[in-house]
């Protein structure tokens, strides 16, 4: 298996963050798909849906509580994980909140 340069990496980092915090936010009120939301969002870091660690932690049965990751997916965190205050509401960040503790392994 090759090795992605540092430069190729940090560059499509750069373009998932960038294209997260420009996404046009939904209506106060809107859904979403949280699973196809999930993985086209978070799931560049979060892998398998959550369930493992990649760039960023596994998510699944996390030790952190609600209030911690709603303000992490709302604030982020400054070199490693970008805010998503303006691209969600605070409803549909809650959405992902429950879809992160309702995370189970895959079967198969």
């Amino acid at each position: 298996m090759k090795t992605v340069p540092a430069a190729v990496a940090a560059s499509l980092l750069w373009a998932v963050m960038a294209q997260a915090q420009s996404a046009t936010p939904a209506p106060e009120n809107g859904t979403i798909e949280v699973e196809q939301v999930f993985a086209g969002t978070c799931g560049f870091c979060h892998s398998n849906g959550g369930r493992a660690a990649g760039k960023g932690p596994q998510l699944m049965n996390s030790p952190r509580d609600d209030d911690f990751i709603r303000d992490r997916i709302k604030h982020g965190k400054q070199g490693a994980m970008p805010a998503f205050d303006g691209a969600f509401t605070d409803a549909q960040i809650d959405q992902i909140v429950k879809y992160i503790r309702a995370l189970k392994p895959r079967e198969g």
